[in-house]
């Protein structure tokens, strides 16, 4: 597995950072039928049930704007994924569908709350450490340009930065190519329900991406 460790940088500034990561082989095609029916049933019930102004009282996201700001972040301007996508739901802009990796990641961060970072193994140089960003460091984000990641919590690997839970960068985004994956359950609440997180990706994975070869871990 990965060699993934949380930088003592950033610890000092929240202490209450877990990942929770899994690595799979697993098989990029299309959503079939029953992951968009399921992703549909789940964005219908968000919708249904929240407004705006809930989704930054959340717990996981309403931790993780807190951290945010203990970075030196804002973290209206530099919005979780997690939190920007719950957004798009309940202002009922849709929300994007391009594989069952991206399908599989945004079903989990609807129901758990939490951003999910998702790399492409093959694109990646460990070790790996999740960090802060300093004010030399930038990169393209998916979908979003170049991102400024000053004060932002970040992955670096040997190659330089690479993904954080506003943005993964396109360096090691998934693609039609990508046979193995690192996705990572990103909590500024603690330890909590992770391990719970962990089993619903593990299951996501086998049914709707052929996942094997699976690993997964807590990192403190």
């Amino acid at each position: 597995m990965l060699d993934i460790k949380i930088s003592e940088k950033l610890k000092s500034k929240w202490n209450n950072i877990v990942i929770g990561s899994i690595q799979a082989e697993i098989k990029v095609k299309p959503s079939g039928l029953e992951l968009m029916e399921k992703l549909d049933a789940v964005c219908n019930e968000f919708s249904s049930n929240h407004k705006v102004e809930d989704i930054s009282k959340l717990k996981p996201i309403n931790d993780s704007r807190k951290a945010y700001k203990a970075f030196g972040k804002d973290p209206a301007r530099y919005r979780l994924s997690s939190e920007a996508l719950l957004r798009r739901i309940v202002k009922e802009k849709g929300i994007y569908k391009i594989n069952n990796i991206v399908d599989i990641n945004n079903l989990l961060s609807i129901t758990s709350y939490y951003s999910i970072c998702a790399f492409d193994i093959a694109k990646l140089q460990a070790p790996i450490e999740f960090t802060i960003g300093t004010k030399e460091d930038e990169y393209y984000g998916i979908g979003r340009g170049l991102l400024n990641i000053e004060n932002l919590p970040v992955f670096e690997d040997e190659k330089g930065k690479f993904g954080s839970p506003t943005s993964d960068s396109e360096r090691v985004k998934i693609t039609n190519e990508t046979t193995s994956i690192s996705m990572n359950i990103m909590s500024f609440s603690g330890i909590a329900d992770i391990e719970f997180q962990l089993n619903q990706l593990k299951e996501y994975l086998i049914r709707f991406a052929e996942a094997k070869n699976i690993e997964s871990g807590i990192i403190l």
